[in-house]
């Protein structure tokens, strides 16, 4: 199996912290998310931000914006364009490409979300009815390649051909990630190797791709780039680990989403990986039936998540998303210590935490 970053053996949820922490602001209200801090610290350009994204929905034919922002609109909480944002603003740039920039990243993911409800045939999303449900599968898709055509519109508009190269290839590494996740679905000959190159395609290439994108507008040193963009990585794998760890929990449905979606879709994660590893005979038969075979039954749920509890599989899942955590607060080290680089190590901490 492959290491994970400060990880060998079993992971343990209640060892301490591998990298040093960031120094935190003492100052700031602790009830307030960290998301919702950063949001504050580049307030104006999100707000600049938000307004480009519905401009750029427009269109003659009133499905698309109809059918954009329903889930556009629907709550989610602009993480990556405020990656794009943020990495700008504290690399020192000063001027207005940064908002097209994260209105791209915004479309991108946008997209990329309504794709995925197609393939992964989801009901669900953010709460509300997914736009696969209410308009049916060839809108949804259609208008995903819209929302792409935007992001690249907005790209070029930069002028920057480093962000665009960076922001292009990210979209097809995304597309790359999904082509390879269905390899491994009802298949419990997924490697934990394969499983991890997913995640990093499907889900960290665009975390990364955004605060790359926006510490590269700044045109800071190399060392500054790369440091966002190890951040953003390491981040990604650490929010895919836990959503993928939550799926099997009861906290899942308090963010909007459906309990055991990956359970029903026959998505081989990690939970699952290493809960089948450590099974008995009785419980691989079950995972065989379940995952691979069919049918499943009405309690074949709550047995599953019995069985990636029994088997320590969701805290080890846990553990290693707290390990990648910490390398994205490691990889903000090199920074230079600001009130903004202090409020992004600490929504590393809050990527895992939200499962609490």
């Amino acid at each position: 199996m492959s290491q994970v970053p400060g990880l060998s053996g079993k992971a343990n949820w209640g060892a301490s912290m591998l990298a040093p922490k960031v120094r935190r602001n003492a100052t700031v209200d602790s009830a307030v998310s960290p998301v919702e801090r950063l949001l504050a610290l580049v307030s104006a350009d999100m707000r600049a931000t938000d307004a480009l994204i519905h401009e750029r929905l427009g269109s003659t034919v009133a499905l698309i914006p109809d059918l954009a922002r329903h889930l556009i609109d629907s709550g989610g909480k602009r993480l990556r364009p405020l990656l794009t944002l943020a990495a700008a603003r504290m690399g020192g740039y000063d001027g207005a490409s940064h908002v097209r920039l994260a209105a791209a990243v915004e479309f991108i993911h946008t997209a990329t979300l309504l794709h995925d409800d197609v393939v992964d045939e989801s009901s669900l999303r953010r709460g509300k009815v997914s736009a696969n449900i209410v308009w049916g599968n060839k809108p949804s898709v259609l208008v995903g390649d819209y929302l792409f055509s935007r992001a690249f519109q907005l790209m070029v508009e930069t002028g920057e051909l480093a962000v665009l190269d960076i922001l292009a290839g990210a979209s097809a590494i995304i597309a790359e990630g999904e082509v390879m996740q269905l390899k491994s679905a009802n298949n419990l000959a997924a490697t934990e190797e394969h499983y991890l190159s997913v995640v990093r395609a499907k889900t960290a290439a665009l975390f990364s791709a955004a605060a790359e994108a926006g510490a590269t507008l700044a045109r800071r040193s190399a060392d500054y780039v790369e440091a966002l963009r190890r951040y953003g990585d390491n981040l990604g794998i650490a929010f895919q680990l836990v959503d993928d760890a939550l799926d099997y929990s009861g906290r899942q449905a308090l963010m909007g989403k459906s309990v055991g979606d990956d359970f029903r879709e026959g998505k081989v994660t990690l939970p699952v990986i290493l809960a089948h590893a450590r099974a008995d005979e009785a419980a691989r038969h079950f995972w065989k039936r379940t995952i691979e075979t069919g049918p499943q039954g009405e309690r074949d749920l709550d047995t599953a998540i019995t069985l990636v509890e029994k088997t320590g599989a969701i805290s080890e899942t846990m553990a290693r998303a707290r390990a990648y955590a910490d390398e994205a607060r490691q990889a903000l080290a090199s920074v230079e210590p600001c009130e903004t680089r202090d409020v992004l190590a600490d929504i590393a901490d809050f990527c895992i935490e939200r499962a609490y």
